[in-house]
């Protein structure tokens, strides 16, 4: 569930609120009980990274295939073919 940002356009109070994306927008302000708050715009605070991404994501020197030589197996190896085709070693 994202955190939503409010602020009473009456008071100046700033609010955050945890709720569902089909719920209804809040209207009540919780400082000065006036029908001010309006939902502020804000960007999401994160940033996607680590293992289990897309294998072109964060890719750092002369990468080229992060999954590479680590998913060739011996039987890979012996059939011609990696998964995903990803493998980088010449069979």
């Amino acid at each position: 569930m994202p955190i939503y940002e409010y602020q009473c356009q009456s008071c100046g109070h700033e609010h955050e609120a945890l709720q569902k994306l089909s719920a209804e927008p809040l209207t009540i302000c919780p400082a000065c009980s006036k029908p001010e708050l309006m939902k502020k715009i804000s960007a999401a605070g994160f940033r996607l990274k680590g293992s289990g991404w897309y294998e072109t994501d964060f890719k750092s020197g002369a990468k080229k295939n992060v999954a590479g030589e680590a998913s060739c197996s011996s039987s890979a190896s012996s059939s011609g073919s990696c998964p995903g085709g990803g493998c980088t070693k010449s069979h």
